[in-house]
């Protein structure tokens, strides 16, 4: 079983200035987010049903520090163990009630809990869906900043994009299965501790499970990109610090997608400016977050001073960084909201790729209603919703 990765627990006098600000200051902070991320909603026009929860991530990681979120929070093992159990009860109880859905026998057939340990004792794979009886997988990064453990909304984002695809082609026997990282959290480790973490797991699908590149998507949200980010960059350029991936002669990964993709250390860009009081993410809190990732950004200095893009792609000539990166993907999927801070660095992101890369297609999405991660925010409400459809039907294409 998976190690739930918790390290350095808050003291008891810790946990007591947690409580005391929490229910003081933070609170006043809370409230002037849920005005200023609604209400500029509400002037830009845009549906303001997700910037409640806008609002409130926006504060988590503006006022607590990663050892207080860290403490908050059920660790990404713990997170898994108690959504499969969740998700499989409440499968059965639609089942036994007689109002099930199309999908829930599907559900609990597949819907099989297993943890995976890594070579480096620390991290692990946690499946979703049986990796026994599919055809195609997903190696999934989840975001958080590297701070944070991942959200149930994950979950339910790879359950709905992921195997609750085509029922016709499920009825052919055609199944996917996702493999989801729990890597080792800031600042308990940093860059580039979790590439090398992401390029073990890449290897346990390909060598141990004998996954075929044709049969592979990777990707994942926010922090999640920035690790997609990475492995593609280590494909083309082999990180001295993490194990060399050799893909077959000739083979291509399927695709890789990344839901705004935090690929840049910079915080003073235009997107950065425009939409600085209205995303869950601010230039502060990625100054904060940089440090945590980064340290001293001794490495990450050194690295870009060389024109090396592993940590951060766009700081450096991406199109530059990736040129011949269509030798290891076919497929590259980028999507950002018009009103996220991050929605500069994913275009040059993907802008960089399909500049140097024709053999490679490129999809890059921008939704004009969207801040950060909306199909996280989705998950999180257990719904069908419009960024969970664009990704089921891009990856159904990538497959199928």
């Amino acid at each position: 079983m998976a190690r739930a990765l918790r390290k350095n627990p808050l003291r008891w006098w810790e946990r007591l200035y947690l409580l005391a600000h929490l229910l003081t200051i933070d609170l006043a902070h809370l409230c002037l987010n849920l005005v200023t991320c609604v209400g500029l909603a509400a002037l830009r026009r845009i549906p303001i049903r997700h910037y409640f929860k806008v609002a409130y991530n926006r504060f988590a990681l503006a006022r607590l520090s990663p050892r207080e979120i860290q403490h908050l929070s059920p660790s990404t093992a713990t997170i898994y163990r108690q959504w499969i159990a969740c998700t499989r009860s409440a499968a059965q109880s639609r089942i036994a009630s007689g109002h099930a859905t199309p999908d829930d026998q599907y559900i609990l057939d597949h819907l099989i809990p297993h943890e995976h340990v890594l070579s480096d004792g620390e991290s692990s794979i946690l499946w979703v869906g049986d990796r026994r009886r599919a055809s195609k997988f997903v190696l999934f990064f989840h975001g958080g900043g590297y701070i944070a453990p991942m959200q149930d909304g994950h979950l339910e984002w790879c359950l709905r994009s992921y195997l609750l695809f085509s029922r016709a082609r499920r009825r052919q026997g055609q199944h996917v299965a996702v493999a989801v990282l729990q890597y080792t959290l800031a600042p308990e480790a940093r860059y580039p501790v979790q590439l090398a973490q992401a390029a073990d797991a890449l290897a346990y699908l390909l060598l141990d499970l004998g996954v075929r590149p044709r049969d592979l998507v990777i990707g994942g949200d926010s922090a999640g990109g920035n690790l997609a980010s990475q492995i593609m960059s280590h494909l083309l350029h082999p990180h001295p610090d993490a194990r060399e991936i050799a893909l077959p002669h000739g083979e291509r990964i399927a695709g890789v997608f990344a839901v705004s993709p935090w690929v840049s250390a910079r915080t003073d860009d235009r997107s950065m400016a425009d939409n600085a009081l209205i995303d869950m993410l601010s230039p502060g809190i990625m100054e904060k977050v940089n440090r945590e990732l980064l340290g001293n950004h001794d490495q990450y200095n050194a690295e870009k001073k060389r024109g090396c893009g592993w940590a951060m792609p766009a700081d450096v000539d991406t199109g530059a960084w990736y040129k011949g990166l269509g030798k290891f993907l076919e497929r590259l999927y980028v999507t950002v909201g018009t009103q996220e801070v991050f929605r500069d660095q994913s275009l040059v992101l993907a802008e960089g790729i399909r500049r140097t890369n024709p053999d490679i297609d490129v999809m890059l999405e921008e939704r004009w209603d969207e801040a950060h991660d909306f199909i996280l925010l989705e998950g999180g409400r257990k719904e069908d919703g419009s960024a969970t459809r664009r990704m089921r039907r891009w990856v159904e294409g990538v497959f199928w």
